[in-house]
């Protein structure tokens, strides 16, 4: 805290300044001023906050350097130390807002003691004004919550009560109103930094440099920005935002909405604005997004197809969790490049991903009448497109991965060859060839094959692919010849005499009344 010493003369003020330990207070002793004239010039640039000054000095005197300093510094703290003890002087120096009148006879420690109380005022008043402060923006921040929350548009009332509460943002003469969504994470997590403690330091260091206000808002920063024709590209925003991720030290991932020129658009502004924060995984390694750069995405492919469908299927039985997490990595890349691709369908096509792993899971473990029960099935719900994407994917196949290897170890061979056999219906499958894959002699398998299933190997599996062939008929839209080839037979008309043997209807007819 800086004290300034004014007084005439010299053996004064020099003793004042020097004979007592202000340091060891908590105080800084400016140099002495001579006269209340210097003490004016200095006083603007130097603000010191404790004045001891004399009454009576050459030129003006000590109360005409307290008024006309008032006007400006009214914190500042006064202590008159005059070389007369009358009363008439005593009275003027208080109705000036004097704190303190001592005689130069004072002692060092009254001197002292005299600054320690006026340095415990000046605190206690910036205490309560702050706390004033804070509690004025924690009323005008939960007032500008409310009206972005209202889904209707603001009342005319409530718009005048924003202009009131935040007179410097009311957009004019061109300017317009932006909101920016922003999500910080620290680089150092170890340091004990929390998200409420780093939006805080990040909202005060916005207010400092630009004109805005910031208040919490769902796990994010929200800036309500006064911004002006002529910011192009919002450089400024931008060089605050890499400035501030230097000097807090963390990550930062900003969305903005549509500029508005009116308060009464504010709620579009706002829904704009989460709309371009919802793309913060699909951009990958963008820190910024403003909702003119992803408003016209049409969306990507919603479904995975058929070959897709195979190529997780065939990964989930290798057991190759290497490949696996590889295939997920692929598989998101490619999401990212996707120029179409939009929060909402990338999350469909993700989770059309799951469901197909959940199927072949299911259809395994019912191909060969496993009736004993899965472990708890994956939940349901959509993946959540987060920096923990790729993570959570590859969780989820890994349980399906785990629980088919449980199903194979719990199985007994003829078991595993049915689930051979329903997996490989696209192929012209040998009794020799299903044998060595369960590593059975071929006659053996053969007898212990009709002993188990009831049914000898050829009819098995024919019956087997005209089933398949009944879920593709009544399905999906694929030609009768496409879905023949499907199950491995490339003769139509054989194909043709099969099913209506096994059905009672051609495919034709099948498809018609499906």
């Amino acid at each position: 805290m800086k004290v300034l010493i004014v007084d005439d003369e010299v053996i004064i003020r020099t003793g004042l300044s020097t004979v007592i330990d202000w340091e060891q207070g908590g105080f800084t002793i400016l140099e002495p001023a001579s006269s209340a004239e210097e003490a004016l010039l200095r006083i603007p640039s130097e603000r010191p906050e404790i004045i001891f000054t004399d009454i009576r000095m050459t030129g003006k005197s000590g109360l005409d350097l307290i008024r006309e300093v008032k006007a400006d510094c009214p914190d500042t703290e006064w202590i008159v130390i005059s070389g007369y003890d009358e009363f008439a002087y005593a009275q003027q120096a208080i109705r000036e807002g004097v704190s303190e009148y001592l005689l130069k006879t004072s002692r060092p420690d009254e001197i002292i003691q005299a600054a320690l109380r006026a340095k415990g005022r000046l605190e206690m008043r910036r205490k309560s004004d702050e706390l004033g402060r804070e509690k004025d923006q924690l009323l005008n921040r939960s007032f500008l919550s409310s009206l972005l929350s209202a889904v209707s548009v603001p009342a005319e009332e409530a718009l005048q009560e924003l202009w009131t509460r935040y007179p410097q943002l009311r957009p004019e003469g061109g300017s317009y109103l932006q909101i920016w969504l922003i999500t910080a994470s620290s680089r150092a997590p170890e340091a004990g930094q929390n998200r409420e403690t780093l939006y805080r330091s990040l909202g005060s260091l916005f207010m400092e440099e630009m004109t805005c206000e910031w208040l919490p808002w769902n796990e994010s920063l929200l800036l309500l920005m006064h911004a002006k024709d002529g910011s192009v590209g919002w450089n400024p925003v931008e060089q605050l935002l890499r400035k501030a991720g230097q000097k807090l030290d963390c990550r930062l991932f900003a969305a903005c909405g549509k500029p508005v020129s009116d308060a009464m658009f504010l709620r579009e502004a706002l829904d704009t604005a989460i709309t371009a924060k919802s793309y913060e995984w699909l951009l990958g390694g963008q820190h910024i997004v403003r909702f003119e750069d992803i408003q016209t995405r049409k969306g990507c492919r919603g479904m995975c197809t058929h070959e897709e469908e195979a190529a997780l299927t065939a990964l989930l039985k290798s057991g190759d969790e290497t490949a696996l997490r590889n295939w997920v990595t692929s598989v998101t890349d490619q999401l990212r490049i996707d120029g179409q691709a939009t929060p909402t369908t990338a999350s469909a096509y993700l989770h059309s991903l799951i469901l197909a792993g959940q199927r072949w899971l299911e259809r395994a473990a019912a191909s060969i009448g496993y009736n004993r029960q899965l472990q708890e099935r994956e939940e349901a719900g959509r993946v959540r497109l987060a920096d923990e994407t790729q993570q959570e994917l590859f969780r989820r196949f890994r349980h399906m991965m785990e629980e088919y290897r449980r199903l194979v170890s719990e199985t007994t061979p003829v078991e595993r060859a049915v689930t051979y056999i329903h997996e490989h219906l696209e192929q012209s499958l040998s009794l020799a060839q299903v044998a060595r894959h369960v590593h059975m002699n071929p006659n053996y398998f053969s007898e212990v094959f009709k002993r188990e299933t009831g049914q000898n190997y050829i009819e098995f599996v024919t019956q087997a692919k005209l089933r398949q062939a009944m879920v593709l008929l009544s399905e999906t839209p694929a030609k009768i010849s496409e879905v023949a080839k499907r199950i491995g037979y490339e003769d139509i008309k054989y194909f043709n005499r099969l099913f209506k043997k096994f059905t009672g209807k051609t495919p034709s007819e099948y498809r018609g009344n499906s």
